[in-house]
């Protein structure tokens, strides 16, 4: 009894002692965690308001911490989560001391650094969450390494950090993880094979990194479980692998961004839970796969931005939950299916920039989920539905633009009350524009560029006024025809935006415009704008864009132009603005873009030169006078100065040559004086100068052998003399470029520079004069021969006229021609005539043609032009003149021209810088002489031309004729066989602008 006494005391005392030996060591283990926590807090950045600086403290048990979870039997910390803490700091080494954590999750912080290896430690870890960071490196090699206690790890997510680096392979040996989530990082190099190894991943987010190589066919061998892969916007490259169908339980596929190439395999679509579908931006071709229907849960499909073909699949109507159809920007052609409007949860479609046909389906509109729609440039026709009982939906998107649909803008567009964007722009609508537009409260952008629409008094703008949350207003060619309201200054006082040009408005600029105290772009060009600019412009002070070209906007420009602090553009030329430019114009020193050219301005403020920031001036064809000072050497940023046609003396500063920057130079039609400064060979970025017809004297400057991007360069009729360059870009200019100066010699075009006097014996002269006089004789004898040849050869063809289609342009504005002909600079003009002139245009698109201007103001100019326009646009042949297209208004009208390099046939026979052998005059005789018998013989009608001379045959890259100029033509109708001309005693020639009756009638 006894002995049993003591052993039960010994067992008591034994296990009285384990009690208090496990009790120390839960103690110390607890004091272990609490410690590791104080270490982490240490290492933040919190100031005195924040959560953690009182609430983290050995004063208060661990457990009872703000983020801190601890088990409910040994009082260990099993999960941390500090997210969305706004804490700056690291993470230390002591967080491997938590070896109970379960979850750990930091995201959304500000921590930076690397990942200690100590982490490596915590064997019970399922979930390591620090995405939305700061931390950089790389993943460390103990992510599954063998010496690594993580193995439990099933969520590893470090999205949105700045490491970089490979991503080790031994995270493959993380066999338990589900979620691999590294997007929105820096990682390079390819994507370990042995991530594809992990039977138990579910989510693989690999997007927005650096990664390159290819998928592996075989991708889905392994991940049975994958049910989300998304690799967007890395470098990947090669197929998408078919063997992805064998990953059955996949929801979202998402690819986009990368290059992949080659077709959509056909397998995908046996995907039957997949849900997200992207491919966009690659660069896939082939077709959309027919039975993509076959995905009936698929909720969003986006193919954008490859090279697919063929038709949408008339199938996408089985995709009933589908809510985002993408295939912008791709080959696509046919039509929309009509079927599309059964998809009754789609809300975003985007089929723009395609080829795409026919019209939308009405029923579209009737979709009430639909949000966003937009199918801008294609070939889509048709109209809009009319009826009231459409656009019954949410939309909040609608743009058409750059179709062909036509039509009027249906009022019942307003029942789409929630719509914020609207473009229908560059498309064939027609009637008024519906003052329904106004009630729609939350537009934000107003675009119906280029149409042929209409709105009585401009009620439209008065209709807008509520909008209150309107920004863009684009209206601009369209036949408006009316008079600015003074409702203007009602709009909304959000709008940034407001371009109405090319309308055909008139009237005065509202004073009420400056109550649009956010505007920050301005145009109202090419209207007929009268009276002067009003001051309120001046209260739009964060203006960055303004446009009155082309009006007839009179006055003076305001000085308080000079307090828009944030200007950059300036935009007033083809005005009658008369005065001096405002001496503070300097002040306004954000302006970059300068256009005040062809207009009645007076002077240059010394100001001006001191905005070093101006991209672009151009104040030519003013009256402006005084000269060019040194500090134009100033505009250190300047590319573009044309100061022509203007009354400027003095000479060329040789500051002018510190632009480096310069590519455009003009200062031609002045009265500058002196020699061309050397210092213009040190513009290396020129391309071209135009001094012409000025007074300047002495040479050509060697050094401007030096400008390499020079390609056009002129310095005709001015009083230069000596030896033209003939090296760099020299060796490309013709004798146009230098015309008009006497003493100039030598170049590639000119005549040698005589060094000493040279003579002939009489002998030797009259031995040149025979002998020249025989070989004409033969060259005239042979012309006539092969003359005849051709006629006779050309008869036996039944008809001279050329079988060619037309080339023609899009309609084409004042403002593209005046664009390109750079303003009408004199260094464009070709020619000038009775009524008009001609000058060369280079447009946009790269197409050089000549436009003919007519002066309107001349008595006659407008038979002129509409004789012309009679005659080119019937007559065809290949030694014609070919009419391309034209421009005409009220004041202006202008005939597109086919461009001849070579100039016209007056200029080779009566100048010392060109020269035609007789093979080749006889050559351009002759196709003066098709020409000629095609207009008499050759069409329905005989054309009699009346005004032939050299000056009007003008000369292609080949030298073959081109008869022009037919402003002066007769038509004579059946019976007519003669015509008589009387002119003030003159018959039969009638020079060009100097006749006072022309009569045409019956013999």
């Amino acid at each position: 009894m006894e002995k049993a006494y003591s052993n039960f005391f010994i067992s008591s005392l034994l296990l009285l002692l384990h009690l208090y030996l496990l009790e120390t060591v839960c103690i110390d283990a607890v004091h272990t965690d609490e410690s590791a926590l104080l270490a982490l807090k240490a290492s933040f950045t919190l100031n005195s308001s924040h959560p953690l600086t009182q609430n983290w403290s050995s004063q208060s048990s661990i457990c009872d911490w703000i983020g801190v979870t601890c088990g409910s039997r040994h009082h260990r910390v099993t999960a941390l989560n500090i997210s969305n803490m706004n804490i700056l700091g690291n993470i230390v080494p002591h967080l491997g001391n938590l070896s109970f954590l379960v979850s750990l999750d930091a995201s959304q912080n500000n921590l930076q650094g690397n990942l200690p290896q100590d982490l490596s430690r915590l064997r019970r870890l399922k979930v390591m969450d620090f995405a939305f960071n700061n931390f950089s490196g790389e993943i460390p090699m103990w992510f599954g390494s063998n010496s690594s206690s993580i193995s439990k790890l099933e969520t590893l997510s470090v999205r949105n950090n700045r490491l970089q680096g490979n991503i080790p392979k031994e995270i493959g040996n993380l066999k338990n993880l589900k979620e691999l989530i590294l997007f929105n990082n820096q990682f390079t190099g390819t994507i370990p094979l042995s991530i594809f190894n992990m039977s138990s991943l579910e989510i693989l987010g690999l997007s927005n990194n650096q990664l390159t190589g290819s998928l592996p066919v075989d991708i889905c061998h392994r991940l049975h479980r994958i049910k989300s892969i998304g690799i967007i916007s890395n470098h990947l490259s090669g197929h998408i692998p078919p063997g992805l169908s064998n990953c059955t339980e996949l929801y979202e596929l998402s690819l986009s961004y990368n290059s992949f190439n080659g077709t959509i395999p056909p397998e995908i679509v046996n995907l039957e839970r997949l849900q997200f579908l992207n491919l966009g931006g690659n660069e896939l071709r082939g077709t959309i796969p027919a039975n993509i229907g076959n995905l009936r849960k698929l909720q969003q499909l986006q193919l954008e931005n490859n090279y697919m073909v063929g038709s949408i699949p008339h199938t996408i109507s089985n995709l009933s939950s589908l809510w985002m159809l993408n295939l912008n920007t791709n080959n696509l052609s046919g039509i929309i299916p009509r079927e599309i409007v059964n998809l009754h949860k789609l809300e975003i479609l985007y089929l723009q920039i395609n080829k795409l046909s026919g019209s939308i389906p009405e029923g579209l509109f009737n979709i009430s989920t639909l949000i966003e729609v937009s199918v801008f440039f294609n070939k889509l026709s048709g109209s809009l539905p009319y009826a009231s009982g459409y656009w019954q939906t949410n939309l909040e998107l609608l743009n058409l633009g750059q179709n062909n649909i036509g039509g009027v803008i249906p009022t019942s567009i307003s029942n789409s009350s929630y719509l914020q964007i609207v473009d229908l722009s560059i498309n064939k609508f027609s009637g008024q524009i519906p003052n329904s537009l106004g009630d729609l409260r939350n537009l934000q952008y107003l675009d119906l560029f280029v149409n042929n629409l209409s709105s009585p008094h401009l009620s439209i703008l008065t209709s807008l006024v509520n909008c209150r949350y309107l920004k863009k207003v684009i209206l601009g060619d369209n036949p408006l025809n009316g008079v600015l309201p003074d409702t203007i200054g009602n709009l909304s006082s959000s709008i940034e935006i407001f371009e109405i040009y090319l309308t055909e408005i008139r009237g005065q600029i509202p004073l009420g415009i400056g109550n649009l105290s956010n505007l920050n772009t301005l145009f109202l060009s090419g209207n007929d704008l009268t009276g002067s600019m009003p001051t309120t412009l001046c209260d739009l002070h964060i203006l960055q864009r303004l446009g009155l070209a082309v009006n007839r906007l009179s006055g003076s420009l305001p000085e308080c132009l000079c307090k828009m602090s944030v200007l950059g553009l300036l935009s007033l030329y083809h005005n009658r603005i008369s005065g001096p430019i405002p001496s503070c114009i300097g002040n306004a020193t954000s302006l970059r873009n300068v256009y005040l050219s062809s207009n009645r301005l007076t002077n240059i403020p010394m100001s001006l030169w001191s905005l070093k920031d101006l991209l672009v001036l151009n104040l030519s064809n003013n009256s402006l006078i005084g000269s060019i000072p040194p500090e134009v050497g100033n505009l250190k940023a300047i590319t573009s100065i044309n100061l022509s046609r203007n009354q400027l003396s003095g000479s060329i500063p040789s500051t002018i040559g510190d632009l480096q920057t310069l590519i455009y130079l003009s200062l031609a039609y002045n009265e500058l004086q002196g020699s061309i400064p050397e210092s213009l060979g040190k513009m290396i970025s020129l391309e071209s100068a135009n001094l012409s017809n000025n007074i300047l004297s002495g040479t050509i400057p060697k050094a401007l052998e030096l400008l390499r991007y020079l390609k056009n360069f002129n310095v005709s009729f001015n009083r230069l003399e000596g030896e033209i360059p003939s090296k760099g870009p020299f060796r490309y200019f013709t004798s146009q470029s230098f015309m008009g100066n006497g003493g100039l010699c030598g170049g590639l075009l000119f005549q040698p520079c005589v060094t000493r006097a040279f003579h002939h014996s009489r002998r030797s002269k009259l031995l040149l004069i025979i002998l020249v006089s025989l070989g004409a004789a033969v060259m005239v004898l042979g012309s006539i021969g092969v003359f005849m040849l051709r006629r006779h050869r050309n008869r036996n063809i039944p008809n001279q006229a050329e079988s060619f289609a037309a080339t023609t342009l899009a309609r084409i504005s004042y403002i593209e021609i005046e664009r390109a002909t750079q303003g009408f600079d004199q260094c464009n003009l070709l020619g000038s005539g009775g009524f008009g002139s001609v000058y060369k245009a280079v447009f946009e698109n790269g197409m050089t043609l000549a436009v003919k201007v007519f002066n309107l103001q001349v008595e006659g100019a407008l038979k002129s032009f509409d004789a012309e326009c009679e005659v080119l646009r019937n007559l065809r042949h290949r030694n014609l003149t070919k009419v391309i297209s034209s421009c005409t208004n009220l004041d202006f009208k202008a005939l597109l021209l086919e461009y001849m390099p070579n100039g016209s046939l007056e200029l080779w026979l009566h100048s010392d810088d060109h020269f035609l052998n007789m093979i080749q005059r006889l050559d351009i005789m002759i196709d003066v002489a098709f020409a000629l018998e095609y207009l008499h013989h050759g069409y329905e009608t005989v054309v009699v031309h009346s005004d032939l001379k050299p000056s009007n045959v003008l000369l292609d890259e080949k030298l073959v004729g081109h008869l022009s100029d037919f402003g002066l033509t007769k038509l004579l109708g059946e019976g007519e066989s003669n015509a008589h001309t009387k002119t003030l005693a003159t018959m039969g020639y009638i020079a060009p602008g100097n006749f006072l009756l022309v009569l045409c009638y019956r013999i």
